[in-house]
């Protein structure tokens, strides 16, 4: 599925999906990200995708929620379009393949918190994140949700408060993304990493995510009595039984996905 606003591209194992919308900065339009939501969905259910990656045409990531698309909306319009952007943002993380995202230019507001979101992030060397919100009157309150489960409260609301840009060497200290590569090494660097995550059996790696979300904001108890009982049933399953069988007899696994 391929649209004016979203490009699907197959790298198997993965698959790619850029936001099409480089004239604008890919900004956030609703129309965009229905559509992105649909992409995600429709590249998860097939079989051979074992991973997602996601990038923006052009010069720039996202620049966040399209501006033109806010003016002179009325509340319930207004929370549509949070509403259809926390859907995108949930489906990120509820989809059983990991998402990586590519991120060069700009990630700002939305687009910024659209990094955070993705399970992983690499950026280029010129790569640059903000949550300007505050400068323009209108806090990046659905941002920080994901900001602030990344690199934590203090840089957060230095973040939210002041508006001001971060270069991607700050975003890999802090943890926004993972590591920074030189712009020409971009994607090589992104497919080389899912090529290493699609290694591994599609089931384990959809347990392990969705196990990964449920127990982060846990309690410390609560979290291993959840993880304890992942693990047993992980532990019973095809997969994992040919996992652990391979290792003591040293030869390479053949995963069933089941």
């Amino acid at each position: 599925m391929s649209t004016n606003n979203v490009l699907i591209e197959d790298a198997l194992p993965a698959v790619i999906v850029t936001m099409n919308r480089g004239a604008q900065r890919n900004a956030l339009s609703t129309e965009l990200m229905l559509e992105l939501t649909r992409a995600l969905e429709e590249s998860s259910a097939r079989a051979e995708c074992r991973v997602i990656i996601l990038r923006g045409a052009g010069p720039a990531f996202s620049a966040g929620h399209d501006l033109r698309e806010m003016l002179n909306r009325t509340l319930e319009q207004e929370r549509e379009i949070f509403d259809v952007c926390t859907r995108m943002m949930n489906t990120i993380q509820r989809v059983p393949q990991p998402v990586i995202a590519s991120v060069h230019g700009i990630a700002t507001a939305a687009g910024c918190q659209l990094v955070a979101t993705c399970d992983l992030a690499i950026a280029s060397e010129n790569a640059k994140f903000a949550t300007p919100g505050v400068k323009i009157g209108l806090f990046c309150s659905t941002p920080q949700v994901a900001l602030s489960r990344n690199i934590g409260r203090k840089r957060a609301l230095e973040m939210l408060l002041t508006g001001k840009m971060i270069d991607a060497q700050t975003a890999a200290d802090w943890g926004l993304v993972n590591r920074v590569v030189p712009a020409d090494q971009l994607d090589a660097t992104v497919l080389e990493l899912a090529q290493q995550i699609a290694a591994s059996s599609p089931l384990t790696l959809k347990i392990g995510k969705h196990a990964f979300y449920r127990q982060i904001d846990e309690t410390q108890d609560a979290a291993y009595e959840l993880m304890a009982q992942t693990m047993a049933e992980n532990a019973m399953t095809c997969d994992a039984q040919e996992g652990m069988t391979a290792f003591v007899e040293k030869r390479a696994p053949v995963w069933r996905g089941k």
